[in-house]
């Protein structure tokens, strides 16, 4: 059995998956040049945002990057006032809930803010709350921009629909 073969209407694919890798790798080598304390999370957020189009791409870094400002400052004020008390983190996570409400986002954005501020308050640190996030804020938008530029500069074909053969 024959796991793949050459395709041509795989290209699309094979494309996208090196545009992501270039992508992603740009991005920790960016953050690794300013040292950033945890470069990975700019290569997480170019691979969560990267799509085919840049229309598309432009679409969810809006809604991530307002996502992970918000949970980044919830994350702080909760880490810098109540540490991690589970009771402060569950009314956090509330009230960080209501995002998609408040900025009419999708509700992927409630899930960027929820994991961001997890993130900012539940893993140890020694570093002040405020810094934390800031760090988390900037290594996220550098992989968006990191994402933004390389589907502008380097846009997939698209194979046309079957509509637009047909007209």
């Amino acid at each position: 059995m024959k796991l793949w073969a050459w395709d041509k209407k795989n290209l699309p694919s094979i494309t996208h998956a090196i545009r992501a890798a270039v992508a992603a790798t740009a991005s920790v080598m960016i953050a690794r040049l300013v040292q950033m304390p945890e470069a990975y999370w700019a290569a997480i957020a170019t691979l969560i945002v990267i799509q085919s189009t840049f229309g598309a791409t432009l679409t969810l870094s809006i809604g991530r990057i307002v996502a992970t400002a918000v949970g980044a400052s919830v994350g702080a004020l909760e880490a810098n006032y109540f540490k991690a008390n589970l009771v402060a983190f569950a009314v956090a996570i509330f009230l960080v809930g209501l995002l998609p409400i408040a900025f009419r986002l999708e509700k992927t954005a409630y899930r960027y803010a929820s994991i961001t501020l997890t993130i900012i308050v539940l893993i140890p640190r020694s570093g002040a709350p405020w810094i934390i996030a800031l760090h988390r804020f900037l290594e996220v938008s550098v992989g968006i921009i990191v994402a933004l530029a390389v589907v502008a500069l380097w846009p997939e074909h698209q194979r046309p629909s079957p509509t637009s053969i047909a007209e």
